[in-house]
């Protein structure tokens, strides 16, 4: 069902625009705002406050002053805020959804999606707060007692992307709520309206004051930088660019800061002669068109080998050639906008230079004129080897695809990159899927399938893809410090 102009302007109406700080909302120290854009229209959607380096000391104080409360919180009690927060975020899932197609232009149909995938997050880790575990010992020589316990890291600072506003979000926040961490989340510029509502649905399922803060702003650097270089905060996580993530690590050095890092992606995806090739266009289809390929774990190489490669090639082709490229809230659309114009100009450059290095364009390969940052879905052969575009991600709906000639350069070609995040492969050969599965320089591997991301699996990086994992057994952990107490000989005394 089309959506009514009427009902985008009342969601746009209750979300809210100013800052979250030690659980009011106020609007920055300057009087400062920034533009929400539609990327499929250009228009303004909602103007927010934009914060100054000192909100960003104040959200800080903030979580800081609110940490040793919040981290002696009953367990039950917060894991009990998560399934609130859980239930409240699918009761407004339509809420969300929309919100999500405005501010970043993904189809609707994709945007439940997320809303699913994000709310997942919060029952997810509600269940695992209770879990938090140690353990005691004697010691090998008997001398001594051990106990092992697991300890909140204390404030964080979260800055997450704009490609999944939801996700990105309620994926570090809600294992630091489990864990008994405060925080700051600096949201994206382009996406911030879903991480405000979202605090504000937190805010009612019971949050309390201080432990999430939400600050967005225009001047990223001047309001992160003091806060990584500040005493008090005691963890960064970050998703987005590498190039980024490399200066976060830098600055994160000199107060030592745990780290997370999800960073960039050049995955790889490898079709063997003996794939089912239907399937492995379906899977083909969901690892680059989703999220309009504005994915890091977007399939960014086609790696198909050369006895199948124009069989997967002409049916891959047509498929794509076949998604309907509209507005996000058009019930026709499969592929929406680009984010903005700048994605939209380096996915034009990539596909330009590919097609001057040799590469054939067999559909798409084009910029559609706006209103709004389309670009065609677009397959492309005979991509040469050395051609930029397999060496940078692409971040948009482009699929280059080349060949090889075994198991062997297969593997060469997917690992020959400074990238590791995930790799897909079709196969029917279970041995060699094992095989892929231990060679393959990734931290995440989908075996005839084309989508892995799952709140119950970590989902992280090697090599530049980053550090740490998010979601699964492994995410809390990355919000808890190991503690030890030895204790002497409780029978030193007895006669």
């Amino acid at each position: 069902m089309k959506i009514s102009v009427e009902r985008e302007r009342e969601l746009l109406a209750v979300v809210p625009t100013d800052l979250l700080i030690n659980g009011e909302w106020r609007s920055a120290s300057d009087g400062g705002s920034l533009d929400v854009n539609d990327p499929s229209t250009g228009e303004v959607l909602l103007s927010i406050a934009s914060a100054t380096p000192e909100d960003g000391q104040d959200a800080l104080a903030a979580a800081d002053a609110a940490q040793r409360g919040w981290s002696r919180t009953a367990p039950r009690e917060r894991a009990e805020i998560l399934r609130r927060g859980f239930e409240a975020v699918t009761a407004r899932a339509a809420d969300f959804a929309l919100l999500m197609t405005l501010e970043m232009g993904k189809p609707l149909a994709e945007a439940r999606g997320e809303v699913a995938y994000g709310a997942e997050f919060l029952r997810w880790f509600s269940e695992e707060t209770a879990r938090i575990s140690g353990r005691y010992a004697q010691s090998p020589d008997g001398s001594s007692r051990l106990i092992v316990m697991k300890r909140p890291v204390g404030p964080c600072l979260f800055i997450t992307p704009w490609n999944f506003p939801l996700a990105m979000a309620t994926r570090k926040i809600a294992p630091a709520i489990a864990a008994g961490c405060t925080m700051v989340l600096k949201p994206a510029t382009l996406t911030p309206l879903t991480a405000l509502l979202f605090a504000q649905v937190m805010q009612e399922a019971g949050l309390p004051a201080g432990v999430l803060n939400v600050i967005p702003t225009r001047k990223a650097a001047a309001v992160t930088g003091p806060l990584i270089k500040d005493s008090r905060l005691r963890k960064l996580s970050f998703t987005g660019s590498t190039e980024v993530g490399r200066r976060l690590i830098a600055d994160a050095a000199d107060q030592v800061l745990r780290v997370s890092m999800e960073l960039g992606g050049n995955a790889p995806f490898l079709i063997f002669e003996d794939a089912d090739i239907d399937r492995a266009v379906e899977g083909a289809l969901v690892a680059k068109l989703r999220n309009g390929g504005e994915a890091c774990t977007a399939a960014n190489r086609f790696l198909v080998h050369e006895s199948v490669a124009e069989q997967f090639s002409e049916k891959f082709a047509q498929r794509v050639g076949t998604m309907t490229v509209a507005r996000g809230t058009e019930p026709e659309s499969k592929v929406g906008p680009l984010v903005d114009e700048h994605t939209r100009s380096k996915v034009h450059e990539l596909v330009e230079s590919a097609l001057a290095e040799g590469a054939t364009a067999v559909v798409g390969g084009h910029a559609i004129d706006g209103p709004g940052y389309y670009y065609a879905p677009t397959v492309l052969t005979n991509v040469p080897a050395n051609a930029r575009i397999l060496s940078e991600e692409i971040f948009g709906p482009v699929a280059p695809i080349t060949t090889f000639v075994d198991e062997a350069e297969a593997i060469r070609l997917a690992n020959a990159t400074e990238y590791g995040l995930v790799a897909y492969a079709f196969t029917r050969d279970l041995n060699r899927g094992l095989r892929l599965a231990e060679e393959l320089e990734v931290g995440m591997f989908g075996l005839n399938t084309g989508m892995v991301s799952n709140p119950a699996a970590p989902f992280g990086g090697v090599k530049q893809s980053g550090l740490g994992r998010e979601g699964g057994f492994e995410g809390i952990d990355e919000y808890l410090e190991t503690r030890y107490v030895g204790i002497a000989d409780p029978f030193t005394d007895v006669v």
